[in-house]
């Protein structure tokens, strides 16, 4: 039968009614809280050594996200190893648990098509971290003027503003992820294990296993060429990570002076000026694949989680 009106009908209804949901509940006051004091606690252990460096720094705000102090890693560090586990956490029973309470079926009963519903639940899991995020960015940059005692420059605002967006997108990938899970499982606990499954791997283990297939692709190359070869695709399979995109992402943007994130030549060296940092939309555009590698993430895992959800039967 065809279907009648627009498939984006009650696709509002489903997004507010998800952020609703994910704001009353104790699970998302548990990982705001837990996400404010880590990252408060990295901020000012940051502040330490900003402190040594007032007025030599001509991007002092960006230091906030970046400065570690041990034991305490930095800012956009834990914001790379907190990220995906709100994303996990606010998904992971996303359409499975509508399953485990039967009322997918209610739901879909009403003038609401798979479309928006399955839409409606991913828009309303990343607005509610959007929303988390930009609170706590608005804080670290209150934090860092009370501080400081500085205003931020422009060029340190629209840097910072895109890290935001980056790592918005990057816990999109993971949400998305989340919700292949959830579609694809049928127990919520089966996919909250899984996903945290493959968060140690791409977390921890990913950094391993690079250089044991690279080795196992391509054993001991002789000449120069053979060796970058080497590096590329050592290169290529460290950025099917999320996290190395974000990590890159993040390098390039509150690092002001990164001008690549690949080997460099000596001829690439030549009449440059090192330690100058680059327009913002020259990093943008050295950051320019990361993005579209995320961004394409996002689309492919939703793409898979909705091919999964219209294939299902769903019974009263």
């Amino acid at each position: 039968m065809r279907r009648e009106g627009s498939p984006w009908t009650g696709l509002g209804a489903v997004l507010l009614k998800e952020m609703a949901d994910h704001f009353s509940s104790a699970r998302i006051r548990i990982l705001i809280a837990l996400i404010v004091l880590t990252a408060g606690g990295a901020v000012y252990a940051a502040m330490e050594s900003i402190r040594q460096t007032l007025g030599q720094d001509a991007f002092l705000f960006l230091r906030l996200f970046t400065v570690a102090h041990d034991p305490v890693p930095s800012f956009a560090g834990f914001l790379g190893f907190l990220v995906p586990l709100i994303a996990i956490a606010i998904a992971f029973d996303t359409v499975n648990g509508e399953m485990s309470r039967r009322t997918m079926s209610r739901v879909l009963s009403q003038p609401i098509y798979r479309d928006a519903f399955l839409f409606g639940k991913f828009l309303g899991g990343l607005a509610t971290i959007a929303i988390c995020l930009t609170a706590l960015w608005l804080l670290v940059i209150g934090f860092g003027i009370l501080t400081l005692g500085l205003p931020p420059s422009g060029a340190e605002i629209a840097r910072s503003l895109a890290f935001l967006v980056v790592t918005i997108i990057y816990a999109g990938v993971w949400l998305a992820l989340a919700l292949v899970l959830s579609v694809g499982l049928r127990a919520a606990a089966t996919s909250a294990l899984a996903g945290l499954a493959i968060w140690l791997v791409f977390a921890f283990f990913w950094s391993m296993l690079v250089p044991v297939a690279t080795n196992l692709a391509m054993p001991s190359p002789a000449d120069p060429e053979a060796m970058l070869a080497k590096v590329h695709f050592a290169q290529v399979l460290s950025r099917i990570s999320p996290n190395t995109l974000f990590g890159e992402s993040a390098v390039a943007l509150l690092h002001p002076a990164t001008r690549t994130l690949g080997p460099v030549f000596t001829f690439q060296l030549d009449r440059a000026v090192l330690g100058a940092p680059l327009p913002f939309g020259q990093s943008l555009l050295v950051i320019w694949p990361e993005l579209v590698g995320l961004a394409a993430a996002v689309v492919i895992l939703f793409t898979i989680a909705y091919a999964m959800f219209q294939r299902q039967e769903i019974r009263a």
